[in-house]
């Protein structure tokens, strides 16, 4: 069963919560404030966490920011508004998904369960690769699901390195914002294309000084580096 961390001082959202989930083989725990909810994530393994935005002692936001220095766990924000510019901040900090307040349980289980099939996926193929891809100044492991950069270990969140991963199996292939969407939430997203730019973006900032990812106008994404002989 997958083990989900709910971080939300509802008190009465949690349970009946709970009792939808293990029709899903998801168990789930809550944490009714952000240091409980570290305190949790520091002690026990999970396999995705549940944010709420309006939170006591720090929002959602500086919450996901502090888990994201430590752990790339998948994330989905809760938004009580549903506002663009919360979505858009949350995955500016590394948040992998998103679903406005209020929201149905079944929907919910269905963001959760589809980047939990995209994290085992990618670790299914990754035992499936022949070796390291290596390119100048970048050394991509699917095996052990690890980045370097001219040596110097790079630290990704899932949804960086999957898309990472995508644009480096087949080198100077184009991928339009629609193909990496695809392939990154396994359903279109509401956000379309400001969610890609935002996590390219991020990508970029951690491959530098490297000049990884070349965009090609009104067509979409590249891997720019060659092949090292």
């Amino acid at each position: 069963m997958h083990r989900i961390l709910l971080i939300d001082d509802d008190e009465q959202l949690g349970p009946p919560l709970a009792t939808y989930f293990q029709r899903f083989e998801l168990g789930l725990t809550h944490a009714f404030k952000p240091s409980d909810g570290l305190a949790l994530l520091r002690r026990q393994p999970f396999d995705a966490a549940i944010l709420d935005v309006m939170l006591p002692e720090m929002d959602g936001f500086e919450l996901c920011r502090t888990i994201r220095k430590e752990s790339d766990i998948p994330i989905v924000m809760l938004t009580a508004r549903g506002d663009v510019m919360d979505r858009v901040v949350g995955l500016e900090l590394g948040a992998d998904d998103y679903l406005p307040k209020p929201f149905e349980p079944r929907e919910l289980v269905a963001r959760i369960q589809t980047l939990l099939r995209r994290r085992t996926g990618a670790v299914k193929a990754a035992v499936r690769a022949p070796g390291e891809l290596v390119f100048e100044g970048l050394v991509i492991d699917p095996v052990r699901r690890e980045v370097s950069r001219q040596g110097e270990a790079v630290d990704l969140t899932g949804t960086e390195y999957e898309l990472l991963l995508l644009l480096a199996r087949e080198p100077g292939k184009v991928y339009s914002r629609d193909d990496i969407l695809n392939h990154l939430r396994g359903h279109e997203a509401e956000l379309l294309t400001r969610a890609v730019d935002i996590v390219i973006s991020r990508l970029r900032k951690k491959l530098e000084p490297l000049d990884c990812i070349k965009t090609l106008r009104n067509a979409g994404y590249a891997l720019a580096l060659r092949r090292a002989t």
